[in-house]
């Protein structure tokens, strides 16, 4: 059976889809309707208790679009190693970085979806 996040989560995910940042906007443009080569990616996905700005099950990357807010935060150390010993990996991009250059970020994560036996 596939678990099923608190309504509280996914209120806070839906809401966060609604008024996504310029940045996470530019991402998903990119990302969705399987745009990649035709990986599947979701965005604003609330899991184990967090929610993750875009996620591809399949290759079981997570990216995530941070801004000023992130800078060492040992919040997202501590959920990246729960991820991480979920079997994911975890891509992070700085807002500035998709808002420049969302082709090097694409490129990025093009290179990690196809290098999923790291």
């Amino acid at each position: 059976m596939r678990h099923r996040s608190p309504e509280l989560h996914r209120k806070r995910a839906r809401d966060m889809r609604a008024d996504a940042t310029r940045p996470e906007d530019i991402l998903w443009q990119m990302l969705k309707d399987r745009r990649l080569e035709g990986f599947k990616f979701r965005r604003q996905v609330p899991l184990k208790g967090y929610i993750l700005d875009f996620v591809c099950f399949e290759a079981r990357l997570i990216v995530e679009v941070d801004g000023w807010q992130h800078a060492e935060s040992t919040g997202d150390a501590v959920r990246d190693r729960v991820f991480r010993n979920d079997g994911f990996r975890i891509l992070r991009f700085w807002n500035e970085e998709v808002t420049d250059g969302p082709d090097s970020v694409c490129r990025a994560i093009l290179g990690a979806l196809r290098n999923t036996g790291e």
